[in-house]
């Protein structure tokens, strides 16, 4: 991948001097390697915080809340970002802050790995932290890395970025789950969970390291201030971009009455095995990651808009499979068909949403975006905690949980009617795996910059009605 970036950086810069080059080189290698230890620590750790959790003797529920719940403090924190950032003038100073607060919220865990104990307020307070953090870091980093990144090679580092970072969160809790299983048969667990998180810290520690290593050409790029939330959520009112969102608050809200509570019904449940429960998300995330180039191609032919149906109807179905058998190779094929139904679906909604608005407003929209998507994410989980509640965390309580998400997405749909028909240039988008669910609905954040006319071209920015159509003609 190296060469990979140093051809990227000399294509695009016949004209720089020297220093410039090796400017361009270092960020580029530097943020790949970021993306890389990111991937890491997010497929060594956080995807197994449920886990962790049920194995320290929390319980089902708290196993289910604790990966939505704490979410929405990050939604609220990333709001503060636009004031962090002028205060602090710079976006990377934000960025390498919020990242060493996240690594250090590992040490909290595997203290209590280590001791056998934690109660339920410290660790949803360590999560709600670690969230915060987290999405905190999306829109100002998306920002700063549109600054290093040439314009005409976006495209392909961006492709190329995102699918290391993929294969380092596939390899991330592939080797936890190894790990686990060999020691759930030597009465290990507690002490492999310490080892798991001290590693995935250090993974975030390398990432800091990386962050902090890269440039900062532009502090505060000028076409990037911020944009008024009230005027942001006004524009898409009046445009498809706000009916879009409206369908994604109703799809997410429904997947998630159910989404949080799979593992603890594996575990507890269905009895799986560590190895039986890696399997399983191994095959839905590589489900996603072999679709996604098919499904771009996809887009490419018969447009984004009847991708997201597809997508939509594709989700419909998958956690009422759910219910009909508890069959591990009935689960299996099931994972496999959500992997590209949920790939499908994602691609179209980015596409389709952000394109559509105007690359100065993206990333004010995005943080818009991202809290609306966690406050959906975790009214679902609440709506179906209190319904696992009432019934007891019975095996009859998760069964309802799984039909009525899926009747839920279903009343979903009607939604999409609602929405014009959108054109779009892109096929595909740069994407960073924040979190890994185990049916494939996973927490995914675009990167901005990989999509037309973000950050730094030369050309007008379109006004705020103007679709991809329109710029593709005015450029003509």
């Amino acid at each position: 991948m190296s060469t990979d970036v140093v051809c990227l950086a000399e294509h695009d810069s016949p004209e720089q001097n020297g220093e410039d080059k090796l400017r361009v080189r270092k960020d580029l290698r530097c943020s790949v390697g970021d993306g890389a230890a990111f991937g890491m620590m997010v497929g060594l750790g956080e995807t197994y915080l449920p886990a962790f959790v049920l194995a320290i003797g929390l319980g089902e529920l708290i196993a289910g809340l604790i990966g939505s719940v704490p979410l929405v403090v990050g939604g609220l924190l990333q709001m503060v970002s636009p004031r962090a950032v002028r205060w602090l003038g710079s976006h990377k100073r934000w960025v390498v802050m919020c990242a060493a607060v996240q690594a250090c919220m590992f040490l909290p865990l595997i203290a209590a790995a280590c001791r056998g104990s934690i109660n339920t307020g410290t660790v949803l307070l360590i999560a709600s932290i670690y969230w915060g953090a987290s999405l905190a870091t999306g829109p100002a980093w998306n920002t700063w890395i549109g600054t290093l990144v040439p314009v005409r090679v976006r495209p392909r580092f961006f492709a190329a970025r995102t699918r290391i970072s993929q294969a380092c969160v596939f390899c991330g809790f592939l080797v936890s789950g190894l790990l686990l299983q060999w020691a759930s048969q030597r009465d290990f667990v507690l002490e492999s969970f310490a080892i798991l998180f001290g590693i995935a810290g250090l993974c975030r520690v390398v990432s800091v390291v990386m962050l902090a290593c890269q440039s900062e050409p532009i502090p505060i790029p000028p076409k990037m201030q911020p944009h008024p939330y009230r005027r942001l959520f006004r524009e898409l009112a009046d445009g498809p971009g706000g009916r879009l969102l409206v369908f994604l608050v109703a799809v997410q809200a429904a997947v998630q009455i159910s989404g949080p509570y799979f593992t603890p019904f594996m575990f507890k449940n269905l009895h799986h095995s560590y190895a039986e429960y890696v399997t399983l998300i191994a095959v839905a995330f590589l489900a996603r990651i072999l679709a996604l180039p098919a499904l771009g191609r996809l887009a490419h032919r018969m447009g984004a808009m009847r991708l997201l149906w597809l997508g939509a109807i594709g989700i419909t179905p998958v956690s009422a499979c759910w219910v009909f058998s508890q069959n591990f190779y009935w689960l299996l094929s099931t994972q496999i068909f959500s992997g590209v139904v949920w790939a499908a679906y994602e691609l179209a909604f980015f596409l389709l949403f952000f394109e559509s608005i105007p690359e100065e407003e993206r990333t004010s929209l995005l943080t818009l975006f991202n809290l609306i998507n966690t406050a959906a994410w975790v009214t679902g989980s609440l709506i179906g905690g209190a319904i696992l509640y009432l019934m007891d965390t019975s095996f009859a309580g998760y069964l309802t949980l799984f039909a009525l998400s899926s009747v839920a997405r279903c009343g979903a749909l009607w939604l999409l009617f609602r929405i014009p028909s959108m054109e779009v240039l892109s096929d595909t988008i740069g994407l960073r795996t924040i979190a890994v669910r185990p049916t494939g609905a996973n927490l995914d954040a675009p990167v901005l910059p990989s999509m037309p006319d973000q950050v730094l071209e030369e050309s007008p920015p379109p006004g705020p009605k103007e679709t991809s159509a329109a710029r593709t003609a005015r450029a003509s």
